[in-house]
């Protein structure tokens, strides 16, 4: 019996204990709380007031000083800059969406332009087109085309052959957008130069360093010039016509003279590529390393000479600074 009722009170004296225990804890809680809350509010209040603190007041002087500051701004103000940025901004827009051009609709492009310039020559033979007929054909090509893109999107019982999703695109890229897609397309539509006098160069401008050209000797009669392409109708088609040399290239253009039959045109002009880079030409075709072009003309003339004119390279950026064929006129 004595041993049930001190195990009563032992176990009341812990109960005890644990309500006293829980009961501290949850003041401790609640001070901390509060302790918080208040750090909390003083620091709010402080930077209220540093804020209220730091609100500065002007002077109508100081006003006055400020607009004058800003209009004076305003008046320097490079405005010829910002449209001349603003130009370059959309041109630069014009080229990415040339660039974004779809590429089978450039292949089919590409395919149409070089079937319209063979339908030039149906025979097949070797020979240079006039200048003037390729760049008419091109645009001849171009307007026609222009022509049924538009109508494919203004008439729908049109019978043309371009899907109205693509005549939108085909119709800006013909007419506003033409320089950039043929750059793309990798066309080049030629135009005749003259350079026969050349006393319009730029004062204190370099002159072309002298060259010496691999391989033997040019003979005399070659006439060789350096930085010069001559123009002509082609007896022998330099993309598949290659010698070692200029020299080469010349005698090549004697012998065709020399072996021509009765009626056939003879060899008077060589045009040969010493550069191991290539040569560049305002047509369509990828001109390679020791290409010769053996041509006829009854009174040659100059397609480019010494250096190619700033205007020209304006419109083709790829074209060096100096003219890389070396051409010759030999005697009749």
């Amino acid at each position: 019996m004595a041993r049930a009722e001190w195990g009563l009170q032992g176990r009341g004296k812990w109960v005890c204990s644990y309500k006293k225990t829980t009961l501290i804890i949850c003041f401790l809680n609640i001070a901390v709380a509060l302790y918080f809350l208040r750090s909390l509010y003083a620091s709010l209040y402080i930077y209220s007031g540093n804020v209220s603190r730091n609100i500065v007041l002007y002077t109508p002087d100081q006003l006055q000083k400020m607009e004058e500051s800003i209009r004076i701004r305003m008046t320097y103000k490079p405005t010829k800059l910002v449209k001349w940025v603003k130009k370059l901004e959309n041109e630069f827009s014009r080229e990415m969406d040339a660039v974004q051009f779809p590429q089978h609709l450039k292949q089919k492009i590409t395919d149409e332009i070089l079937q319209r310039l063979r339908s030039l020559n149906p025979d097949g033979a070797d020979i240079e087109l006039d200048i003037s007929k390729e760049r008419e054909a091109v645009e001849s090509w171009r307007n026609e085309k222009l022509k049924e893109a538009k109508s494919a999107l203004t008439d729908k019982t049109s019978n043309s052959t371009i899907p109205r999703e693509e005549a939108g695109m085909l119709a800006r890229a013909l007419e506003s957008d033409w320089a950039v897609l043929s750059e793309e397309i990798g066309l080049w539509v030629p135009f005749e130069v003259s350079n026969e006098e050349h006393d319009d160069e730029p004062e204190g401008e370099v002159e072309l360093e002298e060259e010496v050209l691999p391989g033997r000797p040019v003979p005399s009669e070659c006439h060789a010039e350096l930085h010069t392409d001559y123009d002509g109708a082609a007896v022998r088609w330099g993309l598949t016509h290659h010698k070692d040399s200029a020299a080469d290239c010349c005698q090549a253009c004697l012998d065709h003279a020399r072996n021509a039959k009765e009626g056939e045109k003879k060899c008077n002009v060589w045009v040969y590529c010493p550069s191991e880079f290539g040569c560049h030409s305002p047509d369509i075709y990828e001109h390679k390393h020791q290409e010769c072009w053996l041509k006829f003309a009854e009174k040659p003339r100059l397609n480019f000479k010494d250096r190619y004119p700033e205007s020209y390279r304006n419109s083709h950026p790829s074209a060096p600074l100096n003219v890389p064929w070396v051409s010759g006129v030999i005697s009749a």
